[in-house]
Parts: structure tokens; sequence; C-alpha cells
């Protein structure tokens, strides 16, 4: 009998289509990334990042109807209870406006720095926007809101470091906000309309998510424990569920401890293995479960690949297993979740496919894939998709291949069946041609794939972008067999023009050093010439940050510190186009102690001297991530005269040598 009634509970809660439509609710986020409906479904939007438009697409015929030219580098896409579209442009500091039938941009809005997440209120009077930093400074981000009336700023108020995504809840009366490169949530007070105020600045979810206390001896351990640290990084976007309790949110977790051999996985690629709950590398998918009511983490406990004690199993696992070994899924960056508030779809850029998994539950006869992963079903779609959009009535789900400039719609068939969801029709085409080159594209393609068997293992499933996020840095500290070392930015800076490479300079050409990353780390089974020209060609055109401090007009103080920069002799080593020699030195920073020290090879060497270009926004500094300001890093061994002739300057001529470095 009951074996009967489980069926039968089993059987209704895998009827997707059949669940009620809930989607009246304000905090219910039916869309995430690159792709949004019109409020009937009628109409999808699709921003296309490389050639700066917005595509409309007739949900009924699959064909587009509309093509309207926004602002560089449009990220996300939303629509407000009118039916006014809104595009975040992120490479022009500015939102978009587009009215429903006129496919035309009716207006842009002067925004902050790399506008990404947005978000309109219930009663659709204002837009929300997520700057990734304000116009003056790049130590924070802002969310902003817009009268949508007159598209006028009201208010702008700091959120923290590099914020991305934002949800409502509470009817509106307070923002989510996520934070991304040092992974967190932020919330917002809405309930003043003219006078927000900081609620909660950030959460415990690092303390919760590495912390033992409490837990029985006696008690059996589904995976092997360790002593290892785990840091959330990526925290790409924040979405709620219909009822408005829960949200989510696409993270990465990172090892923090030394990769050494005893971590390596599978032909010794030193990212295999090592990985929370010993079911991936030393990069990890997942998604971070929060409280609405007071934003605090429900996580698990990485070492124990368990909830805590006092945490009932009732929210998904913060670690993602893929149900298929030799199918990974890496590179979470958006999310929806169903009408019924029982399923999440997690998009999985670096992957290429869309993991289902329940949202109150892990166990099940459903759950039945490899190495205990509690995901449903794995769909594949196109190349580095980068949003999802969920029809009202759960029935159809699209999303945007972006790197293939195609629309996958997947469906889901009612049948009541373990894998009921499945792709419908050939890719709908978005964009005609691509802007990048055939070896450009070529090169994203392998840069972001953590599938790809020439570039990463399935063990190890890790990509270039699983460190170097959006090819950028992920302000990470690697604890590598040779020393510690911070991820470095790779965007704007031509980095194949500044060989040798690496923090320790031991790889002169660009074919060693990725072949050394690509097969030695990664796990991958080959590289050839025309793989490196690819990728090559790929990281010298990732889109240059954009930069605060930059105007049109240099500041007397940014003057006044370009002396200073010559003054004390920075310019010996930091010089040329790439504010770098290319050579080795040793400017007093080596690490001596403690259990992640710079090896004796290196110390005899020196550390190869990086490229300035984008300093504002690739805080903290130096290879072991030590200083956390520019200022600091300045002030830090100043006396020494190991790096640059620094101890004669005034605290004045340091301020403007930081005004000054801000701007390369």
């Amino acid at each position: 009998m009951k074996r009967h009634l489980l069926a039968g509970v089993l059987a209704a809660a895998l009827g997707l289509c059949a669940c009620e439509d809930r989607s009246t609710g304000a905090a219910w986020t039916n869309a995430s990334g690159s792709v949004a409906l019109s409020r009937d479904d009628a109409f999808l939007y699709v921003v296309d990042a490389d050639t700066g438009v917005l595509a409309v697409v007739e949900t009924a015929s699959g064909q587009k109807v509309g093509e309207v030219k926004v602002g560089a580098g449009p990220e996300r896409v939303v629509v407000g209870p009118d039916d006014t579209v809104y595009v975040s442009n992120r490479g022009a500091r500015s939102v978009s406006v587009i009215r429903r039938g006129d496919w035309n941009e009716a207006a842009r809005v002067a925004v902050g720095v790399e506008p990404m997440g947005l978000t309109v209120s219930p009663n659709g009077d204002t837009l929300y926007v997520v700057n990734s930093t304000a116009l003056d400074s790049s130590v924070y981000g802002t969310l902003m809101a817009v009268d949508t009336r007159t598209l006028e700023v009201r208010w702008e108020l700091p959120v923290g470091e590099e914020p991305r995504g934002v949800a409502l809840v509470d009817g509106g009366r307070r923002a989510l906000v996520s934070l991304f490169r040092h992974a967190d949530l932020v919330t917002v007070d809405l309930s003043d309309a003219h006078q927000p105020r900081m609620q909660r600045e950030g959460t415990d979810l690092y303390a919760r998510a590495n912390t033992r206390q409490g837990v029985v001896a006696d008690e059996p351990i589904p995976f092997p424990s360790s002593d290892v640290l785990f840091r959330p990084r990526g925290m790409a976007d924040v979405v709620v569920a219909p009822d408005g309790a829960r949200a989510f949110a696409p993270t990465l977790w990172a090892r923090e401890d030394s990769l050494t051999s005893d971590g390596r996985g599978p032909g010794g690629s030193l990212y295999g293995g090592g990985g929370p709950c010993n079911t991936a590398g030393v990069v990890a998918p997942g998604v971070l479960t929060f409280n609405t009511e007071d934003g605090s983490p429900r996580v698990d406990d990485l070492d124990q690949c368990r909830p805590p004690p006092s945490e009932e199993p009732d929210f998904p696992p913060s670690t993602i297993v893929s149900p298929e070994s030799s199918h990974p899924i890496q590179g979470p960056v958006a999310a929806v979740v169903d009408p019924s508030g029982q399923w999440l779809f997690l998009v999985n850029r670096e992957t290429d496919n869309v993991a289902i998994l329940p949202t109150q539950r892990r166990t099940g006869l459903d759950l039945t894939g490899e190495r205990g992963s509690t995901v449903r079903q794995l769909v594949r779609v196109g190349s580095g998709p980068s949003g999802i959009a969920m029809t009202r009535d759960g029935r159809k789900v699209y999303v945007y291949n972006a790197f293939d400039h195609t629309v996958t719609t997947l469906v889901n068939d009612g049948s009541g069946n373990v894998a009921n969801v499945r792709t419908q029709g050939a890719p709908i085409p978005v964009v005609g041609e691509d802007v990048l080159t055939a070896q450009e594209a070529a090169g994203r393609k392998l840069f972001y794939s953590a599938l790809d068997s020439r570039m990463t293992s399935a063990g190890v499933a890790a990509s270039c972008a699983s460190c170097h996020l959006d090819g950028r840095d992920d302000g990470h500290v690697w604890g590598f067999p040779d020393g510690p070392r911070q991820t470095p930015s790779l965007a704007g800076r031509k980095v194949t023009e500044t060989g040798p490479f690496h923090w320790s300079g031991e790889f002169p050409s660009m074919r060693d050093f990725l072949d050394a990353t690509v097969r030695g780390r990664m796990g991958g089974t080959s590289l050839d010439g025309v793989m490196v020209a690819q990728l090559s060609a790929f990281i010298d055109v990732i889109p240059t940050p954009d930069n605060p401090y930059r105007g049109a007009v240099q500041t007397a103080a940014q003057a006044r510190g370009e002396q200073v920069f010559k003054k004390a002799a920075c310019d010996t080593c930091h010089e040329g186009a790439h504010f770098t020699n290319n050579k080795q030195a040793d400017v007093g920073t080596f690490i001596t102690t403690g259990p992640m020290r710079d090896d004796d090879n290196t110390r005899k060497r020196g550390l190869n001297t990086p490229s300035l270009l984008g300093l504002a926004r690739t805080a903290p500094y130096l290879h072991d991530g030590s200083a956390l300001s520019l200022k600091g890093r300045l002030m830090q061994g100043r006396a020494s005269n190991k790096h640059g002739t620094t101890a004669d300057l005034t605290e004045a001529e340091v301020d403007d040598l930081v005004e000054y470095l801000r701007t390369l």
C-alpha cells in the first residue's frame, strides 16, 4: 500500500505541466539572464552581447519578427507589468527601453558602469538596475532605482563589490542582490521608496559551508570527508520561487588549500579530485538556497556533503553532481523554478546543458542518476547557454545558446516519466552572422568548454573560464605546487604578447603554457597548433572591462600620479603598451612560511612582472592576493624600495600614484 502511494505522489510531482499557475505573485522569477517572455508568453526576447541587438521571436511560430539595435554588450533583459522591455547594456553604461509592438529603441537611460541585473517593481513604476561598479569608484557596485514614467534615476545605493543579479521579495519591499566574484547575497530594504537602506550586507555563507561543528562521529558520511575549505565565487544571478519563500543562486566552489599530488585526479591532472565531497575537481558547480524572510543561506557543510544536523535536507545540494559520469555539469549562470515550485532548471554555460533537480528533496524513485546525483534530468542544448525563460504554465522553456546565437525550445510531454523534458524542433536562429572571426569564435568555445575531452577530462570538468570568470579573474588565490597564485585577468591585456607566462614565468611560449594547463592540469587529451591559435585569438579579443576612473580628460591628481610613476621608477619594470617588461623580479612579496609558500626555484628566479592594465577592477593584488587595495600594496614593504623606489614618497604622492594606476 505504501509503495503504491509513493508511486502516485511521484507521478503527480513529475507532471510538470499539470501544476497550478502561480505567476501572478510578485516574487516568481520566470526568466534569468539573456532571455525573457512577454506577459502573455506570445513573444520571446533575446539579447545578443556580440552584436548588440534584442531579437524578438514569436513563440507560436518560432520565427523572429523583430530586431532592435540596443547598446553595446547587452547582457540581461526583463519585462515590466505593462510589457515594456528593458535591456541592460553592459558595454554602454545604459539601459534600453523598448515598447511592445514597436520594435525600436524608445529610449536609453544612462546608469552606472557595466549594468547587469534588472527587475521591475510589481506595480511597474520602478526599474531596479544593478551596476557592476559606481560611476566614480570600482570599490563597490550599486543598486539603482529608475522611475519608469519619467526614466529619471530616483536613487542609487552602494551594495558591495561587483554585484550581478537582483530579485524582489516581500511584495517588492525588499531586494536580494547577488555579489559575483566573492559570492554572497545582500538584502536591501525598499519599504521607503525614497530612502532605501541596507538590511543585510552579507551572510555567513562561507562559515556555514566550511564548518564541522555539531557532527555526530558515529553517523555514516556518504562521501569521504576532509579538512579542505571551499570558497563560493561567480554568483551569477538570484531567482525566487513562486511562493516567494526561497531564492536560488547559481554559483561555483573553489578549493582553498594547496593543490598538491594528494589532490590529483585520474591521470595526474592537477585540477582533478579534491572538490567538495570528492565529486568534482577543484572547481565545482553549485546552487545556493536562501530564505527570503531574512536572507540567510541554507547550505551544506561541504566537508560532510550534507546539511548540518540542525538543517533538514529539504533544499538542493549546494554542490551539483551530474547524473552522468561522462557528461559533467559546469559553469552555472542562470536558473528558473517551475510554477509548482518543485523543480529548478539550472543553465550550465561550460557544459552546454540544463540540469533539472528538485527544490525540496534529495531522494525519490525518480532520482536514479550515478554517484548519488539529485539531478533528475540533464538536457543537452547549444553552445554557451546564457539565459532561460519559462512560460507561465511551465509547459515550455527557452534557452539562449549565446555562442551559437540560437534558441533551444524545451517542452514537457506530460507523461509523468522520469525523463519527460525534451527539445522541440530545430534551434531558432537569432543572429545571422557571427561578429567574431571563425578562429576567435572557435577559440571562445574551447575557452568556455568543460565538456570537450581535448580540453578537460570528465573527472576534472573545468574550463579556462572556470577560473577566469568572463575571461577576467575570480579574485581567488590557488595553492599551486610552486606557491600561492592569484588568478590574473586576461581581458584587454593582449596576454599572448607578454610571454613568458604564469606567475613563475616558467612557460616561454603560449603553446607551452596552454599545453601544461590543458593537459597537465585540466586533464585534456590533446592540444595542437590549431587549438593554440584559436585560443590565442579569442584571449586577445576578450572585451576590456569598463573603467570608472578613465575619463576623456586626465584629472590633476592623475597627471601628478603619472609623474610619481616615473619618479618611483615603476616604469622600469612596468613599461611599454602592456606595462610589463616580461621579466622576472623579486619585489619582496615571496611567501616563506605557512602551508602555502613559494618554492625555492621561484624565489631564485623571481616572479613574472604582471601587466598593470585593468588594475582598477582586479583587486586583491599581488601573486598571493595579500594586498586588498592599491594603496595597501604601495604601503606594504614600502621602506625596502624593492617594489619601486617608494620609500621617499609622501602619502600625498602615494595617493596621486593610486589615482593614476586606476586609469590604466
